[in-house]
């Protein structure tokens, strides 16, 4: 058997912000995870299996993910720019073009309705699927679930959002260049689609359903990917916290 540590997370963050009078806000984030992974197998390559990503290199001292990012908001436009490096994006961006390969997050957002809370959101974007992402601070475990690995971290398109006044409700539709893409490859020309909803009906829990629809294959290859997306979250205590879900794909 092979056993594996993960010795070491230091986490650094910087938050700046500015604010005018027409109380439109920018804030400057920087996010650094510096690890040390060692893996009794001895992998000669000093790479970890295929099918993972985060602190994929072994026996050695090294950033997972960096990334320095500013972020826009006012009442009817928001915006973020986050730029990265690390073995994060050497390997789990591996198939973008070089350009897109050190974009972490880049999109703008517009609120097209005065009485409620709907956007369109259009760029690179975080994805709408799972309850883990590439940022180890927002996930409860340091390692990543082999769901998180083998679905999208990120994603490229349009976003339209609706969020009630009561944050009770949220609800997405989404037309996407492919199953993480930031281009869509050589050969495709139809589109891929997800959808997102999440429901709080009370402090304690929260339920998710994402989908996704499309494919990154050739047209001619005639290949469709289906997934779906199932999570609740359960606040049982102040100190203790579930977690349950299930993927489903195609």
């Amino acid at each position: 058997m092979k056993y594996k540590i993960i010795f070491c997370l230091l986490t650094i963050a910087y938050i700046g912000q500015a604010q005018s009078e027409s109380s439109s806000v920018i804030n400057y984030t920087g996010y650094a995870e510096i690890y040390y992974n060692y893996d009794m197998g001895k992998p000669s390559n000093h790479e970890r299996p295929s099918f993972l990503y985060n602190y994929k290199r072994n026996n050695e001292v090294t950033f997972n993910l960096a990334y320095a990012k500013a972020s826009y908001a006012s009442k009817n436009i928001r915006a973020n720019l986050a730029l990265m490096t690390g073995t994060y994006t050497q390997y789990n961006l591996s198939a973008e073009s070089s350009w897109a390969q050190n974009v972490f997050e880049s999109n703008i957002g517009v609120r097209i309705s005065k009485q409620n809370n709907i956007w369109i959101d259009a760029g690179i974007l975080p994805s709408h699927i799972g309850f883990e992402s590439a940022v180890g601070a927002d996930c409860w475990t340091l390692s990543r679930s082999l769901l998180a690995e083998n679905s999208p971290y990120y994603e490229s398109g349009v976003r339209l959002s609706y969020a009630s006044d009561n944050q009770k409700l949220y609800a997405s539709a989404l037309l996407l260049n492919g199953w993480q893409r930031i281009q869509r490859p050589d050969g495709v020309q139809r589109p891929s689609f997800g959808t997102q909803l999440i429901y709080k009906p009370n402090a304690s829990w929260t339920l998710n359903y994402s989908t996704f629809i499309g494919s990154d294959k050739p047209d001619a290859v005639n290949a469709l990917r289906t997934y779906h997306n199932f999570y609740a979250m359960y606040d049982a205590l102040s100190k203790l916290d579930f977690i349950f879900g299930f993927d489903l794909g195609s």
